[in-house]
């Protein structure tokens, strides 16, 4: 009798050190500080927001242009802090689509629990890495139009960027900016069956003065510039005349564009 009700003690015991264990571990992960961000992407030319269909800007190298289409996509967003730790945002919606024609992609509402603290840059990758970047991923419009031919590589469009430019002889003529994976052709003969590589164009573009602090139950409002006159120019100044109006096939003109894009985004406001 004595024995089983030492037995009892002993369990009753066990359970309440188990149920207070459970309790304090519940109460650490809902003690966990997180906020959250919206990101609002802007399209800038020459200091000012874009004006579509309009032969209003001059690049460089020259070129008079106008732009009538925009859209592309980027993944990994990733924040740092001072510590070396960093946080890959958007877990459940990792690659983002922009189109300067649907309003409701220029704000992207991030879904995620981001833990609150102070943040000293941010960074993504523009267009798709190798891994995210499949054919068929995309079944629906609009995302299913930046399908990439399979000949070419397969995949998605990082970006589609098309308008017009004034030619030499002032004649206008169509451009289609076009940045995705390239081609390499044996003897440099621009034929499918030439094929014998294929170039990853996606680059990581790192924002400037991206720092900010996120507080508990907050959300902070962070502003996305792409500088469209910066395709342009930064190494190389790019010239319609001398690339043409199609630039798919042509890694030469795809490496420009890839690295002009390095400096191509900027932090507008951060509230």
């Amino acid at each position: 009798m004595i024995k089983f009700k030492i037995n009892s003690v002993f369990y009753f015991l066990l359970i309440l050190i188990a149920f207070s264990s459970c309790k304090k571990k519940t109460e650490e992960i809902t003690t966990t500080e997180t906020g959250h961000i919206s990101f609002k992407f802007s399209h800038y030319v020459n200091g000012s927001p874009l004006h579509k269909d309009s032969m209003m800007y001059v690049n460089a190298a020259g070129n008079h242009y106008e732009v009538d289409q925009l859209r592309y996509f980027i993944c990994n967003v990733t924040l740092y802090k001072s510590d070396g730790t960093s946080t890959v945002i958007g877990a459940s919606r990792n690659i983002n689509y922009v189109d300067i024609d649907i309003d409701t992609t220029l704000t992207w509402n991030v879904s995620d629990n981001i833990p609150a603290g102070t943040y000293d840059s941010i960074n993504f990758v523009f267009g798709l890495t190798a891994d995210k970047n499949k054919s068929n991923t995309f079944v629906n419009q609009p995302q299913s139009n930046m399908a990439w031919p399979d000949v070419l590589g397969g995949g998605y469009h990082y970006m589609q960027m098309n308008g017009k430019w004034l030619d030499s002889t002032s004649t206008a003529q169509n451009f289609n900016f076009h940045l995705g994976i390239g081609q390499l052709y044996k003897s440099n003969v621009i034929n499918v069956d030439s094929i014998y590589a294929f170039v990853q164009n996606y680059f990581t573009a790192s924002l400037p003065h991206s720092s900010f602090t996120l507080s508990n139950n907050s959300t902070n409002q962070i502003e996305i510039i792409m500088n469209i006159d910066s395709w342009f120019t930064t190494p190389h100044n790019f010239d319609f005349n001398y690339w043409g109006g199609t630039v798919m096939q042509n890694q030469s003109a795809l490496q420009v564009i890839k690295e002009n894009g390095h400096d191509v985004f900027t932090i507008g406001y951060i509230k």
